[in-house]
Protein backbone atom coordinates (compact mmCIF):
# COMPACT_ATOMS: atom_id res chain seq x y z
CA UNK A 1 0.00 0.00 0.00
CA UNK A 2 1.04 3.54 -0.74
CA UNK A 3 0.64 6.86 1.03
CA UNK A 4 -1.93 9.35 -0.58
CA UNK A 5 -0.62 11.78 -2.55
CA UNK A 6 -0.73 14.69 -1.09
CA UNK A 7 -3.60 17.57 -2.39
CA UNK A 8 -1.66 20.73 -3.73
CA UNK A 9 -2.14 24.06 -1.52
CA UNK A 10 -5.34 25.88 -2.73
CA UNK A 11 -5.26 29.16 -0.95
CA UNK A 12 -6.99 30.32 1.88
CA UNK A 13 -10.42 28.43 1.96
CA UNK A 14 -8.78 25.08 0.20
CA UNK A 15 -6.35 25.39 3.98
CA UNK A 16 -9.71 23.99 5.88
CA UNK A 17 -10.16 20.90 3.21
CA UNK A 18 -7.01 20.30 2.80
CA UNK A 19 -6.86 19.98 6.72
CA UNK A 20 -9.99 17.24 6.53
CA UNK A 21 -9.00 15.69 3.69
CA UNK A 22 -5.56 14.83 5.78
CA UNK A 23 -7.86 13.47 8.51
CA UNK A 24 -10.21 11.54 6.13
CA UNK A 25 -7.23 9.83 5.07
CA UNK A 26 -5.46 9.16 8.45
CA UNK A 27 -8.35 7.48 9.67
CA UNK A 28 -8.86 5.76 6.38
CA UNK A 29 -5.00 4.25 7.01
CA UNK A 30 -6.06 3.81 10.89
CA UNK A 31 -9.47 2.03 10.05
CA UNK A 32 -7.40 -0.39 6.96
CA UNK A 33 -4.29 -1.24 8.81
CA UNK A 34 -4.79 -1.15 12.45
CA UNK A 35 -4.66 -4.25 14.68
CA UNK A 36 -8.16 -4.84 15.96
CA UNK A 37 -8.50 -4.19 19.69
CA UNK A 38 -11.47 -5.65 21.78
CA UNK A 39 -12.51 -2.70 24.44
CA UNK A 40 -12.33 -4.57 26.90
CA UNK A 41 -8.69 -5.03 27.12
CA UNK A 42 -7.53 -1.09 25.43
CA UNK A 43 -5.23 -0.17 27.93
CA UNK A 44 -2.98 -4.02 27.46
CA UNK A 45 -3.44 -2.86 23.89
CA UNK A 46 -2.10 0.49 24.33
CA UNK A 47 1.25 -0.58 26.57
CA UNK A 48 2.52 -3.40 23.95
CA UNK A 49 5.44 -2.68 22.39
CA UNK A 50 4.34 -2.69 18.57
CA UNK A 51 6.75 -3.36 15.83
CA UNK A 52 7.48 -0.59 13.68
CA UNK A 53 5.53 -1.25 10.10
CA UNK A 54 3.88 0.68 7.44
CA UNK A 55 1.47 2.01 9.69
CA UNK A 56 3.84 3.56 11.78
CA UNK A 57 5.29 5.68 9.01
CA UNK A 58 1.98 6.61 7.89
CA UNK A 59 1.33 7.62 11.36
CA UNK A 60 4.32 10.02 11.42
CA UNK A 61 3.34 11.20 7.38
CA UNK A 62 -0.27 12.49 8.46
CA UNK A 63 1.17 14.19 11.60
CA UNK A 64 3.65 15.81 9.91
CA UNK A 65 0.91 16.75 7.37
CA UNK A 66 -1.49 17.86 9.72
CA UNK A 67 0.87 19.53 11.60
CA UNK A 68 2.53 21.64 8.68
CA UNK A 69 -1.41 22.61 7.64
CA UNK A 70 -2.41 23.54 10.81
CA UNK A 71 0.72 26.06 10.88
CA UNK A 72 -0.31 27.39 7.69
CA UNK A 73 -3.78 28.13 8.94
CA UNK A 74 -2.65 30.00 11.55
CA UNK A 75 -0.51 32.06 9.72
CA UNK A 76 -3.46 32.94 7.63
CA UNK A 77 -5.36 33.42 10.71
CA UNK A 78 -2.50 36.15 11.80
CA UNK A 79 -2.79 37.88 8.57
CA UNK A 80 -5.85 38.55 8.44
CA UNK A 81 -6.80 42.33 9.90
CA UNK A 82 -7.20 42.64 13.74
CA UNK A 83 -10.83 43.86 15.19
CA UNK A 84 -8.99 46.91 15.91
CA UNK A 85 -8.77 47.99 12.31
CA UNK A 86 -11.58 50.17 11.57
CA UNK A 87 -12.47 51.58 8.18
CA UNK A 88 -11.27 54.81 9.70
CA UNK A 89 -7.75 53.42 10.62
CA UNK A 90 -7.64 52.07 7.46
CA UNK A 91 -8.31 55.39 5.57
CA UNK A 92 -6.10 57.18 8.22
CA UNK A 93 -3.13 54.83 7.57
CA UNK A 94 -3.81 54.87 3.49
CA UNK A 95 -3.84 58.95 3.25
CA UNK A 96 -0.34 58.50 5.49
CA UNK A 97 1.00 56.47 2.66
CA UNK A 98 -0.11 58.44 -0.31
CA UNK A 99 1.61 61.83 1.41
CA UNK A 100 4.53 59.23 1.74
CA UNK A 101 4.38 58.89 -1.68
CA UNK A 102 3.75 62.28 -2.51
CA UNK A 103 7.28 63.27 -0.85
CA UNK A 104 9.07 60.51 -2.34
CA UNK A 105 7.77 61.86 -5.51
CA UNK A 106 9.14 65.14 -5.32
CA UNK A 107 12.72 63.99 -3.94
CA UNK A 108 12.80 62.11 -6.65
CA UNK A 109 11.69 64.99 -9.48
CA UNK A 110 14.66 66.76 -7.92
CA UNK A 111 17.13 64.04 -8.67
CA UNK A 112 16.17 63.73 -11.46
CA UNK A 113 16.16 67.80 -12.46
CA UNK A 114 20.21 67.51 -10.21
CA UNK A 115 20.78 64.32 -12.49
CA UNK A 116 20.07 66.02 -15.88
CA UNK A 117 21.82 69.24 -15.05
CA UNK A 118 25.30 66.89 -14.41
CA UNK A 119 24.34 65.11 -17.78
CA UNK A 120 24.53 68.42 -19.31
CA UNK A 121 27.59 69.61 -17.43
CA UNK A 122 29.42 66.38 -18.40
CA UNK A 123 28.60 66.45 -21.99
CA UNK A 124 29.70 70.12 -22.27
CA UNK A 125 32.97 69.24 -20.40
CA UNK A 126 32.63 66.79 -23.53
CA UNK A 127 32.37 68.31 -26.35
CA UNK A 128 34.97 71.26 -25.25
CA UNK A 129 37.85 68.58 -24.62
CA UNK A 130 36.94 67.00 -28.48
CA UNK A 131 37.26 70.52 -29.78
CA UNK A 132 40.72 70.98 -27.91
CA UNK A 133 41.69 67.95 -29.33
CA UNK A 134 40.68 68.72 -32.42
CA UNK A 135 42.33 71.90 -32.62
CA UNK A 136 46.06 70.29 -31.29
CA UNK A 137 45.88 67.52 -33.90
CA UNK A 138 44.95 70.29 -36.68
CA UNK A 139 47.36 72.50 -35.36
CA UNK A 140 50.16 69.88 -34.92
CA UNK A 141 49.61 68.19 -38.51
CA UNK A 142 50.22 72.24 -39.73
CA UNK A 143 52.89 72.99 -37.96
CA UNK A 144 56.56 71.62 -39.37
CA UNK A 145 58.57 68.67 -37.79
CA UNK A 146 61.52 70.81 -36.07
CA UNK A 147 65.27 68.68 -38.00
CA UNK A 148 67.13 66.87 -35.16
Amino acid sequence: MRPPARSPPTGGNGRGFGLADQFCNAIGVLQQCGPPASFSNIQTAINKDQPVNPTEEYAQLFAALIARTAKDIDVLIDSLPSEESTAALQAACLYRLEEENHEAAVRLEEVVYRGDVLLEKIQSALADIAQSQLKTRSGTHSQPLPDS
